[in-house]
């Protein structure tokens, strides 16, 4: 993958993730997500539409745009590989950590089971670097 797109994928920048409703339309969800090992890391909630969506049907894209430039963007076509339980809040502390400058999930709910999607990029397209007039 490149560079552009994972360090768009790991800095503090809001990334969307489409999946498709049993009927076969999109579902759009902000997430908090990163970027290890060649995968696109999302963290959700079981239960959540987009995991019930991801259970029926793998394919997703995942769109991230930089918060200091939204010219500055990547999309990526893949495929669910894998849903890990993140039940001990590892992986969503470290992106609180990245996103919010605190080291605990501040929006924890009783009997809530977090998750990760682990993401393989099928596709990914970056936009040359483009700046924004501001003139």
């Amino acid at each position: 993958m490149e560079q552009k797109a994972i360090d768009l994928l790991k800095g503090k920048n809001l990334v969307f993730i489409a999946t498709l409703m049993k009927d076969g339309s999109p579902q759009l969800s902000p997430v908090w997500a990163d970027y290890e090992d060649g995968f696109v890391m999302v963290n959700t909630a079981e239960g959540r539409i987009k995991h019930k969506n991801v259970l029926n049907d793998t394919r997703v894209a995942v769109s991230v745009v930089a918060n200091e430039n939204p010219l500055d963007m990547t999309t990526i076509r893949g495929k669910v590989v894998e849903i890990l339980p993140d039940y001990d809040y590892v992986h969503i502390n470290k992106l609180t950590k990245k996103y919010m400058g605190i080291e605990n999930y501040p929006f924890r709910r009783e009997g809530e089971k977090r998750i990760v999607f682990k993401i393989k990029p099928d596709k990914v397209f970056v936009l040359p670097e483009l700046k924004m007039n501001h003139g």
